[in-house]
């Protein structure tokens, strides 16, 4: 079993709708160790960096729309970056967040709590997770400097 980190970002979306505790309250109970943690204003490089692998996608434009917030009009464009440390941290995390469609996700998993689709089709998933070792690493640094993680 490996040690890992894994990138954890509360959306705009959950932000906007006052979720914020309720998710890092189920991200605690999860045992794994909180190693980093700060508000972040997402620019539009930051997000085009972030979703690089998904920038031939139609749905790309949207994407950093939602990210940034200007899809939920949040001020300063900031949502809350955390990085969490443990056994098999990024599969594990992966379950607790669900499917990143909110009506697939299971009922007790973060996104089946507070994720839901608008009646304009939007995808309001509230949460990311890394999806593997590469993109922790990948996401972690473009996120955190060495200095904002304690171990």
């Amino acid at each position: 079993m490996a040690i890992e980190k894994t990138l954890i970002l509360i959306k705009p979306d959950a932000a906007k709708r006052k979720l914020t505790g309720l998710i890092i309250d189920r991200l605690e109970n999860s045992g794994f160790e909180l190693v980093g943690a700060k508000l972040v204003r997402v620019t539009r490089e930051l997000a085009e960096k972030h979703y690089e692998a998904l920038r031939n996608q139609p749905f790309f434009e949207n994407l950093i729309k939602y990210i940034t917030g200007e899809l939920h009009q949040i001020p300063n464009n900031k949502i809350l970056a955390l990085v969490y440390k443990g056994e098999n941290v990024i599969s594990e995390m992966r379950k607790l967040v669900g499917a990143t469609n909110p009506e697939e996700a299971q009922p007790n998993t973060i996104r089946g709590s507070f994720g839901r689709i608008t009646t304009k089709g939007q995808f309001e998933n509230v949460i990311h997770a890394s999806g593997n070792k590469e993109d922790a690493e990948r996401e972690i640094k473009l996120w955190f400097r060495d200095n904002e993680i304690i171990e």
